[in-house]
This record gives C-alpha cells, sequence and structure tokens, in this order.
C-alpha cells in the first residue's frame, strides 16, 4: 500500500467492488464518500446502503451489512461500523494516517495529483479582455481565477490549454482607433468634438506618441510598424490593437500568467470560420429571415426568445463569431472547454450553447462549461479606489500588483467564490498580521524553514523517521488535515472551484500554527524530534504545493 495513497479514492474502490457481489444489476449507483461531521462517527462515511433501499427494496441496514461483508480487506482500515438508519462509518487505523508524513515527503511536488482527469484534453478561456487599454482590476480576477482553475485541473490530471480571446473587431476597435487618431492629430478629450464614446485615459497618449515615432510593436507573433499617417485610420487601427495586446501580455507575466494559445475575433472572418458557421446554421434550419435581418430561433434549444444573427444593416451580432469560435475549439479536440468570464457575458451562455447544437456536428449539450466572476471593489483607508491615473476611469491590474505585490493579488482574487462580489482591501493585503491569510499561510512555511535551519541535520533522513510517535491531539489533526489534501485538489477541479485550495491553506496553516504554539518540536529525545521534524516537513510542502496551485510563492523566511 502506497504510503501516499488517497484514502476517499481507495476506499470508492472498495465500495465499488462490494456493490458488484451485493447489487450486481445497479453498477451505476453512484459511490459517495464523505467526512463525517463527528469524529465519533469515523474518518469517513458512504450512504451506499440508503441509495439501494429502493431498487433493492430492502432496508438499508441490512444492506449495509451486506456490503460490509462484502468489501475487501484493506490494510488501512481499522473498522466498518453501521449507524443510523443505515449509514456505512469507516475508521482508519492510526498508522495509515501517520505513514501520510512519509507520502508527502516521497511525493514531493506531486502529492496532493490526483488521475480524475485522466489525461483528457480540457481548453480554458480567460481574460480574454478587448485590447482597448490596460487590464482592470474585474480582468485581473478572471486572471487569477482562470491560471489557478488550470493549475487544479491539471494537478488533477487533465491535458490543460491556456487560451486567451482577443476581441479585435467591432464597434470598440472601431472607437479605439478613432481615439487615437485624434490624439494623433492633437485633439484632446477636453475638446468639444472629442466622441462620447471615446477612450480618455493617458494610455491613449501614449499610444499615438508611439504611432507618431513609428514604432515597431511585437505582439505574440505578430510584428506592427507604425507608419505615423495620422489620416491611416487602417493603419491606426492595426498599430493601436497590437500596441495595446503587448501592454496587456506585460501585465499578464508580471502577473505569472501565461497562455498557451491567442485567438483573434478578426481572424474568425479573414479565415472564412464565420461564413462558414452562418451557412451551416441556415442549412440546419434552424434560421429564418424577419425584418430584413437574419434570426436563428434559440427558442428551439431552450432560449426564451429568439436572437438576431445577421442585423439589417449586413453585420453580425456579437455571438455570431463566439459560436464560430466554440465550433472551432470543438474541431480542435477538446472534449471539454471552459470559459472564464465576467458575469456580465451570463446573457451569452444559452445563445451560444443553441447556436451550437444547431449545428448538428455531435457538440453535447451544455458544452461549453462557463466560471462566471462578480465585480471587485477596492479599498484603501477605508474607502473606495475608483480611478487609476493611468486608465483615468478604472483601477488597473498592475496598480494593485505595484501596490501589494503579485502574491497577495493573486491570492486576494482567488480566494473566493468567483459568484460572489469581492472587495479587495489593499491595507489587509499589505499587512503582516494574521489577519491577512496571504501572510498568515506564507509565515507556516518560513517557520517550518526556520525549524529546520535550526535544526541544521539533513533532511533525507525524515523520510526514515519513526513516525509511529506522533499521537497528539495537534499531531493527528495536521495528519487528517494533509490527508484531506489530495480530495480537496480533486473537489476544487471538479466543481471548478479554486476558492477551495486558498480556504485548506488557511486551515492547514492555522493547525500547524496552533502546533507549533502549543508542542516543543526540537526536544532532546532523537526519536521524537526527528518525528516532529518530519511532520512539519511534510505540512510545509503541502504548504507549497497548495500555494504554487494559486501561484503564490513560498518563502523560507519573512
Amino acid at each position: 500500500m502506497s504510503a501516499a495513497i488517497n484514502f476517499k479514492s481507495h476506499l470508492s474502490e472498495l465500495f465499488a467492488q462490494a456493490l458488484r457481489e451485493v447489487a450486481p444489476d445497479q453498477p451505476d449507483t453512484s459511490i459517495l464518500i464523505e467526512r463525517p461531521k463527528q469524529v465519533a462517527h469515523g474518518d469517513y462515511s458512504c450512504n451506499l446502503a440508503m441509495q439501494l433501499a429502493k431498487p433493492l427494496r430492502k432496508a438499508p441496514r441490512d444492506i449495509a451489512n451486506a456490503l460490509i461483508a462484502a468489501l475487501p480487506k484493506s490494510a488501512v482500515v481499522e473498522k466498518v461500523e453501521i449507524a443510523g438508519a443505515g449509514f456505512i462509518n469507516v475508521f482508519i487505523t492510526t498508522v495509515a494516517k501517520q505513514q501520510v508524513v512519509h507520502g508527502v515527503l516521497q511525493a514531493g511536488a506531486g502529492y496532493g495529483h490526483v488521475h480524475a482527469g485522466g489525461g483528457r484534453k480540457v481548453g480554458v478561456e480567460f481574460v480574454s479582455a478587448n485590447p482597448t487599454g490596460p487590464l482592470h482590476v474585474g480582468h485581473g480576477r478572471g486572471a487569477a481565477v482562470g491560471d489557478c482553475l488550470c493549475n487544479v485541473l491539471h494537478a488533477a490530471g487533465w491535458n490543460v490549454t491556456r487560451e486567451f480571446y482577443y476581441n479585435d473587431a467591432g464597434a470598440q476597435i472601431d472607437n479605439l482607433t478613432l481615439s487615437v487618431q485624434l490624439r494623433c492629430k492633437g485633439v484632446t478629450p477636453d475638446d468639444p468634438s472629442w466622441p462620447e464614446s471615446g477612450y480618455r485615459g493617458d494610455y491613449i497618449t501614449e499610444v499615438a506618441r508611439g504611432y507618431i515615432a513609428k514604432e515597431t510593436v511585437i505582439a505574440d507573433d505578430q510584428q506592427v510598424k507604425a507608419c505615423g499617417d495620422v489620416n491611416d485610420a487602417e493603419a491606426i487601427r492595426h498599430f493601436a490593437v497590437a500596441y495595446l495586446r503587448r501592454e496587456q501580455d506585460l501585465d499578464l507575466r508580471a502577473f505569472q500568467v501565461e497562455f498557451d494559445v491567442f485567438s483573434l475575433e478578426s481572424a474568425l472572418y479573414t479565415d472564412g470560420k464565420v461564413e462558414e458557421t452562418v451557412k451551416k446554421l441556415i442549412a440546419s434550419g434552424h434560421t429564418y429571415e424577419q425584418d430584413n435581418a437574419l434570426w436563428l430561433r434559440t427558442t428551439d434549444f431552450g432560449d426564451d426568445k429568439d436572437r438576431v444573427m445577421r442585423k439589417s444593416d449586413g453585420g453580425y451580432t456579437y455571438f455570431v463569431p463566439d459560436v464560430a469560435y466554440h465550433l472551432d475549439k470543438w474541431r480542435r479536440g477538446f472534449v471539454r472547454v471552459i470559459n472564464e468570464q465576467g458575469s456580465d457575458h451570463h446573457s451569452t451562455i444559452t445563445r451560444v450553447r443553441a447556436g451550437l447544437q444547431a449545428l448538428n456536428e455531435g457538440i453535447p449539450k451544455g458544452w461549453p462549461d462557463y466560471v462566471l466572476h462578480q465585480m471587485v471593489t477596492v479599498l484603501k483607508n477605508g474607502e473606495e479606489v475608483k480611478i487609476s491615473k493611468r486608465a483615468g476611469s478604472y483601477v488597473t491590474l498592475r496598480d494593485l500588483i505595484d501596490e501589494v505585490g503579485c502574491d497577495a493579488t493573486r491570492y486576494f482574487l482567488a480566494a473566493r467564490h468567483p459568484d460572489s462580489q469581492l472587495v479587495f482591501d489593499i491595507d489587509l493585503a499589505k499587512s503582516q498580521s494574521n489577519d491577512n491569510p496571504v501572510y498568515y499561510i506564507q509565515y507556516a512555511h518560513a517557520r517550518v524553514s526556520t525549524v529546520l535551519l535550526q535544526w541544521g541535520g539533513d533532511s533525507a533522513v525524515l523520510q526514515h523517521a519513526d513516525v509511529g510517535v506522533l499521537d497528539n491531539e495537534y499531531e493527528t489533526q495536521l495528519l487528517q488535515r494533509m490527508i484531506d489534501f489530495p480530495q480537496v485538489v480533486e473537489m476544487a477541479a471538479e466543481e471548478l472551484a479554486p476558492h477551495l485550495i486558498a480556504f485548506y491553506l488557511k486551515e492547514l496553516a492555522a493547525d500547524f500554527h496552533s502546533y507549533y504554539n502549543a508542542v516543543r518540536i526540537l526536544v532532546d529525545d532523537e526519536k521524537l524530534k526527528l518525528a516532529r521534524l518530519a511532520l512539519i516537513a511534510a505540512v510545509a510542502q503541502v504548504l507549497k504545493n497548495g500555494l504554487a496551485l494559486l501561484g503564490v510563492s513560498a518563502p523560507e523566511k519573512m
């Protein structure tokens, strides 16, 4: 039996074997292994007997007895009991729990990784900001959540591709072009002729200055040299988009976020993919003409009303290229696609999915998945911060990184459920106190490093420490918390909820700080000392692994 065993997965396999023997006609019954709320009820609980009561027409307790009798023997199971109407409570042996220390130290950075994804392909699209200005804090939340989600999915065994989709076509790009062109001609936002929809931030001046100076901009694989002609709107558009794509990429690199694929909305038109998609939708029989416009009958797929595809002026509505883009993802072989976007994209979900269903390409219902995040409010000195000197109308991601650092910014933006409103308190993020969760977690890791440095021994010997002496209440709690880590990773991937990692790390750090304050680690008893050093070294490894999933560093001194 591996020292780094995932107890929950192991028990699921045991009960699956028992299910095949007790109820061979019910192979699809879900097996739920949970933590009981009370310690007296064991380490894990299974309600399989309750689920089988109706199809088998037997009392749950009788089924529970049969399941227990059919459970294969396991070295990690101490005893199994029936509770209440038929819950099956499982107690894990103390020795098996203690062995998690060796399991963590042997697995190292791999501890917590599971195989739920089975190497299947998943494409995660996130940030996907319009290239019309610096990234704001909302984009930052999308970047933090999306990147952490990718890390979690990778740890759960998925083959992850990170993708950024640039909306480099449409009215907003027209507004950007005009704004830069006016700045090139010396017109400022204070001028009465400045358009209401024009961009007013100082960064527009920077773009205009670069264009007039005939700068060359490299954005990903694209190189654009400005010609300096202030009357050439098309040249200004190409330069401005490339310039701001480069700026956004620099912000993301400062945020330690990188992408595997960059896709352009404009390319969907130039490559003919939008036209191909429209033709396929027309051929599907789900479209009709009305009021000089082309409509998609999205009500055929659960929408509350049909949607315009091609407007009376001949232009396509924004969801049409979205459908073409997702068809391209499907054809690239992604069995699963996840879009992390702002909550303002909620209305697009139904119509994009409807369009994909109408294509008759075999795309499953409910594809793609969406994770939507809510707005971010930034506080400083107890007051809301609304604008940036550079952007003019909003707080930029770079503002936060410069103010509190990358670690705190990433943690705070990813540590809450995406669907909840987020208040980013700059003063809290900068504070070196236990109230600051980033400091609290990193300090736990640094404390372990300090103790190991004071000890001064060879850390390799800790892999062979006799962990059988780790039996006080603090040690038992730490062991149990570390045992839970692979299951937390699996759940975070399954529920698309990377904030669960942040919650877990706070709890593990709290358990460690309590242990550190209650127990002496560098005791005279050599056997006990090595066991405790091995325990805290394992705790540090799990903290480091969890922080890595959030993209946060694990400092050795603070």
